[in-house]
């Protein structure tokens, strides 16, 4: 597997290295000791979470303020456009956010460290999400910013209105959200 850095270096595209033959495929979708290598850093994943949602649905832009999760998402079926934003204060790129479309067929990992919000748009009828997370559930902590607040101007790749859940509806302008420091 190797890793591509994004215009936020944090956020890396994991890419594996793929084994195909008449037969189909095989690829390694995790190693620990060859992750940890790659992104540079220490990690310890505590849970994995896996969705399914419908063209047109998006997601986010979900954190948590404490227990803060890194995710390490992937697509199993179907294509989505994910998008992480740095909501960390006193980051270089704070405000800034970088997106890229997971596939199936491409099989690309996004790594998305603590201190970002995170979101993603299905392109495909359906989609079906992995992610495996740095740190467990805690709906007490969960914020959403607003998934197109002017200030933040993510390019989501949709000409219509997206289904978001209700609280993704209620998401907050990112001036007026709780962040990291």
């Amino acid at each position: 597997m190797r890793a591509i850095s994004l215009e936020i270096p944090d956020v890396k595209v994991i890419e594996p290295k793929l084994f195909k033959d008449r037969r189909g495929y095989f690829f390694e979708s995790f190693n620990h000791r060859a992750f940890e290598t790659i992104i540079e850093g220490k990690v310890e994943f505590v849970q994995d979470n896996q969705s399914l949602s419908m063209k047109n649905v998006l997601r986010g832009l979900h954190y948590q303020i404490k227990n803060s999760q890194g995710k390490l998402l992937r697509v199993l079926s179907g294509e989505v456009f994910d998008v992480a934003v740095d909501i960390r204060r006193s980051s270089p790129t704070f405000g800034k956010w970088v997106g890229e479309i997971l596939s199936a067929d491409n099989k690309r990992q996004l790594w998305i460290p603590p201190g970002f919000a995170h979101g993603f748009l299905v392109l495909s009828d359906v989609a079906e999400v992995l992610y495996k997370t740095t740190d467990y559930y805690a709906p007490q902590h969960e914020r959403c910013i607003a998934w197109n607040d002017n200030s933040l101007d993510i390019q989501w790749p949709i000409s219509i209105p997206p289904i978001l859940s209700v609280s993704d509806e209620q998401g907050l302008p990112l001036s007026s959200a709780e962040l990291f420091t």
